[in-house]
């Protein structure tokens, strides 16, 4: 499946100058940004996808383009969608970027220890 790699490209550029280290995977047939092991960012179609406190769900959706993120069909707390219009300013993704690196030193981590 296909991913916005312009978005992709503005993602990283965004992390870069806020000097957070990450690291790319490729999943849900997108990229998906790891920021200290844990899912923070990412592009799912034309769509970017954030990791947010879950607490701030009902305040992130009255902004312009966000949405639950239903990938699976059903919504998973936290995780967000923003479609192209949400997020087509810098200003606007670096927002969205922002709200998920706040969130992610409280994040669990999806990897399983050994």
């Amino acid at each position: 499946m296909a991913y916005d790699k312009q978005l992709a490209e503005r993602i990283s550029r965004t992390f870069g100058i806020l000097g957070v280290f990450f690291e790319e995977k490729f999943m849900m047939g997108g990229i998906c940004y790891m920021v200290n092991d844990k899912m923070c960012a990412g592009v799912v179609k034309n769509e970017l996808m954030v990791r947010i406190d879950p607490d701030l769900t009902e305040t992130a959706l009255s902004k312009k383009g966000c949405r639950l993120m239903d990938f699976t069909g059903r919504t998973m707390k936290g995780f967000l969608f923003i479609d192209p219009e949400g997020a087509d300013m810098d200003t606007d993704l670096e927002y969205w970027i922002k709200l998920a690196l706040e969130f992610n030193p409280k994040a669990k981590s999806g990897k399983k220890k050994k």
